[in-house]
Parts: structure tokens; sequence; C-alpha cells
């Protein structure tokens, strides 16, 4: 695989996508404070009648979109990830339990963030929200992906959580084949036999050069950007679990209650395969450049390449 270019962070591409909704009346889009850290700020100097800055009141801006899909608009609330857990009885009383259409963004979720520190790196927002009920949640691995799913949820019924990063990565995607993304399916990057990893965020570029060390040792991997973890694509990790034997799973979040959990779900009632996950372990953050940071959790891709080898020597 030739080495991927860099694009922007997937926050940029949150933006961006909200900028190609513009045309569609009945998109709000309302912030916390924070719309040039989340991006949604392009919106707001395009369509100021339609955007709402609620200030420093996370809890009132779910509420308030909760209000405004009721009334048959469709709104885009975003605020930083560990912010919006500020919020989660609003969105389970007023967003889930009634089954509403708002579209909530996190940015700056995981260790990727670094210099914040803990008390803002949220590994445990995607947990928290595939447990609501009807809560479709999503982790993109770059700015076209994060761009093209945030467009496909304009005509995606129910709440949803996107997850964004704040730092630029590798481009995964490009113009013409991030169109074939649809929500709720993952997306295979590269067919193998030996191994399956399954990533999101990103942790999929890390995966694919994980691959290709690995590859200059005769072992055969796939690669899968499993950018949608609720609903989860059960039928990919049925056919992967099946041609590959073993699973590794690599996200920048907790292991408890992220992908690795949803996959350990899923396989404790399927295909008993072995599943390796790489991912933050039961601790908080730590301040620190992203690089340093990947390294001291065990977010690299030397440690998926461990972690493969594990699982491998389990079959």
């Amino acid at each position: 695989m030739s080495a991927p270019s860099f694009g922007g962070a997937s926050r940029d591409g949150y933006g961006k996508g909200l900028l190609r909704l513009a045309d569609d009346p009945r998109v709000v889009v309302l912030d916390a404070d924070l719309g040039k850290s989340t991006k949604s700020c392009h919106f707001r100097t395009q369509n100021p009648t339609r955007t709402i800055s609620i200030g420093v009141a996370e809890q009132n801006m779910m509420l308030v979109a909760a209000g405004m899909a009721s009334s048959g608009k469709i709104p885009f609330a975003s605020t930083f990830a560990i912010f919006t857990e500020r919020a989660f009885e609003q969105i389970r009383n007023g967003i889930a339990r009634p089954e509403l259409t708002v579209h909530i963004c996190g940015s700056h979720g995981g260790i990727h963030t670094g210099t914040d520190g803990s008390s803002a790196q949220s590994i445990e927002d995607i947990a928290i929200y595939r447990t609501l009920p009807g809560m479709t949640v999503l982790h993109p691995c770059d700015d076209l992906s994060a761009e093209e799913l945030t467009v496909q949820l304009v005509n995606h019924s129910g709440p949803s959580y996107m997850r964004t990063a704040r730092n630029k990565t590798p481009r995964i995607y490009n113009e013409v084949n991030v169109s074939n993304l649809a929500i709720g399916k993952g997306s295979v990057i590269r067919e193998g036999t030996d191994v399956c990893i399954l990533a999101c965020g990103v942790m999929v570029s890390e995966s694919l050069s994980a691959a290709d060390e690995l590859a200059e040792s005769g072992i055969s991997v796939s690669v899968v950007d499993m950018h949608t973890l609720k609903p989860l694509d059960c039928a990919l990790v049925d056919r992967l679990a099946s041609e590959c034997g073993c699973i590794v799973t690599a996200e920048d979040h907790s292991v408890i209650g992220g992908l690795g959990g949803a996959v350990a779900e899923h396989l404790s009632v399927g295909q008993a395969v072995p599943l390796e996950m790489v991912g933050v372990r039961d601790r908080f953050g730590e301040s620190g450049s992203p690089s340093e940071l990947m390294s001291e959790f065990g977010l690299t891709s030397t440690d998926i390449q461990n972690a493969a080898r594990r699982a491998m020597e389990r079959k």
C-alpha cells in the first residue's frame, strides 16, 4: 500500500459536511461556545440565522436541539466529547428516549488529543453512547470520511453520536472511494487471510502501517475501518472471523465498552475466535504529545503487530 497523504483532522471534515448540508432548510447547527474547535463555525459564517450559540451550557444545548427536532428541524449539536458527557441525562431523556433525530458531534476525543490532559481526554464517550437504545455511534478515521458520514446523517432517522479528532491524520480515502461508505457498514480497506484488524478513528492508519510491517513477515492481514460502532456490522465481523480465524481491535478509547467490547459481545454469541484488543486499559489519560501518549498507552503500529501475532498464536 502506498503511503497515505495527510488531509485535515476529522473535525475539519465535520465542518465541511455541515456546509454541504446548508441548502437543506431543515438543518440547524448548535454549538456550546466551541464552534472554532469543532469547526461548526464555518456553517455559522455562511448561515448565521440557522446557527445557535448556546454558550457554555451543554445540557441546555441538547434540550434546545430536542425541541427543534420535535418541530421538524434536523439539529447538529457539537462540543468537545468530554463535555457531551455533562449532558448525558438530557441526551438520554430528552433525545434518545423520545427517539428524536438529533445528531451530536463530540470533538477532541481520545488520547490522541494530547496535551489537554486527562480531564479533557474522553476515553469513555463511545461506551456511554453505545448503551443508549436507538443511538447510532460513529467514529470516522479521516477528514473525508467524517465529511461523507456527516452528510449521510441528514437522511438518518434517530439520534446519533459522532466522535471526531483534533489532530490531522493520514487520509485513508480519496474523493472517489469515500462515496462508498455507508452508515452501519464496515469498510474493508485491505483483504487478508491470516488475521483481521478492526479499527476506528486515528487507529485505522496505525493498523494499515501494522499490516504493511506484518506483510514483510509473510503475514496476510485484513484491515477494516469500522467507522460505525453501533449498529455493528455483525455480518462483516462473522465473514472475517471465518476467513481469518482471529481478530484484533484497535481504538483510541477504553477497551471497556468501545470497539473491542462491541466485537467481544458479538463473538461471545457467535463464532468463538481469538480476539486481542488494542486500546486504553482501565486508566485515565495524561498530558503529553500525541506520539508520546500513543506509545505510553500501547496504541502504536508496533502494539497492533504484537496483538496480531498473539491472536494468531491462539488459533
